[in-house]
């Protein structure tokens, strides 16, 4: 087959402004161009395009071609970036130089089936977790790292991508029916990509019957915002399989969660994102309803509360772990225990399976097992056997 490599246009400068952000820069092997392509561009007997650059104009992928993604794909505002159902679309084994990101003001239209699923995945002959960067999305709903009610953005740990803002129900698209494999990946502590990174993204976004498959960081990431997210499958993630921060507020409904030898958390959840400021005064506070979680059966954690985050776990089932909540925080800027105290932190109907410590509790605040727990045993988590069906892989 030909290759036909897209670089037409002249060359963009990637300049994302940031007023409130302390992340530091991150210098990748970005060759973006503008690109303003549509299926006339294309030549008798091509069948494999090659992607990378800023789109300025809307992108929507023909089934009759083969995609490859070999650099930073950018979704500029006002365009939208269409995947009909059944597609793969494949990425270089290039690590983080590979992504695709749905920039503020952009939409993505990601609409596969559970017969006919959209694959984001690895173009590698060994596929293997961290072979590309995976899927970004930013929008304009409120995080907590900058003011309340303030103009300000922060910037993405890759690629300095603007997100946050003031307009809860922004809307960046649709996902749904999408599997994304063996992304992921990170150049130190403070820069990584997930399977999917949501950063500030709005409740106008669907986010449904969403996998990440064997990836080399977080399974879902989220990054602020009020998008309501539902029917999360995740994996064999390498760090944490669901992971919040600066002031996620939205809903996670229906998430199964299974664990590889090679993994750390199954939740991670931040009221704030500790390496910057809690600007907005605010923590944190999803309701996360019909959770399953598989462990590894190893000396491990399932849910790490810290930070000051609340949120309200409804329907849990937490198997095979050493500790089942492990509460983090103090008596000043993260007041994770006092969330419990008030309320607004606590587990409704969970059932543990050979889970040997159910409540771990170092918040400096004191308060039982029962202030905490309720409904002990009655959990049932989720029907991962009727909602995955069809779509998903390497379900135990």
């Amino acid at each position: 087959m030909k290759n036909k490599i897209l670089f037409l246009g002249i060359a963009a400068s990637l300049i994302f402004g940031c007023e409130k952000d302390d992340t530091p820069d991150i210098v990748i092997n970005d060759n973006s161009v503008t690109n303003n392509i549509s299926g006339d561009n294309e030549e008798p007997g091509d069948t494999t395009v090659n992607l990378s650059g800023v789109f300025t104009e809307n992108l929507t992928l023909d089934a009759e071609f083969e995609y490859i993604i070999t650099g930073p794909v950018l979704m500029a505002a006002g365009t939208t970036l269409t995947i009909p159902a059944g597609m793969t679309i494949k990425a270089e084994p290039v690590g983080v130089n590979a992504y695709i990101a749905i920039q503020q003001g952009a939409q993505i239209n990601a609409v596969g089936t559970a017969s006919n699923p959209i694959v984001l995945t690895s173009n590698a002959g060994n596929r293997s977790s961290g072979d590309w960067g995976g899927l970004v999305i930013c929008g304009r709903a409120p995080i907590n790292s900058t003011a309340d009610g303030s103009e300000d953005t922060a910037t993405s740990e890759i690629g300095g991508l603007s997100y946050g803002g003031n307009t809860p129900t922004d809307n960046s698209g649709t996902l749904q029916y999408v599997r994304i494999e063996y992304a992921g990946g990170a150049i130190d502590g403070n820069a990584e990509l997930n399977g999917l990174s949501v950063y500030g993204v709005g409740s106008g976004t669907t986010i449904d019957y969403v996998q990440v498959y064997e990836g080399s960081d977080d399974g879902f990431e989220f990054f602020g915002g009020t998008v309501n997210a539902s029917h999360l499958v995740v994996v064999n993630a390498e760090d944490d399989s669901i992971d919040w921060t600066e002031g996620f507020v939205g809903t996670l409904t229906d998430v199964y969660v299974q664990h590889g030898a090679s993994h750390d958390k199954a939740f991670e959840c931040d009221g704030y994102n500790t390496d910057f400021s809690n600007e907005g005064a605010y923590y944190s506070a999803p309701d996360i309803t019909n959770v399953t979680v598989i462990g590894a059966n190893d000396a491990s954690e399932a849910i790490r509360l810290r930070a000051g985050t609340q949120g309200i776990f409804t329907n849990i089932v937490l198997t095979d772990f050493d500790e089942g909540f492990d509460l983090d925080g103090d008596t000043g800027d993260n007041p994770t225990g006092q969330g419990v105290l008030d309320g607004n932190l606590s587990i409704m109907d969970v059932t543990f399976n050979n889970v040997t410590t159910k409540l771990k509790n170092d918040t400096e605040y004191t308060f039982t097992e029962a202030d905490f727990i309720s409904g002990d045993g009655n959990g049932t988590g989720t029907d991962i056997s009727t909602w995955g069906a069809g779509w998903t892989i390497g379900i135990n």
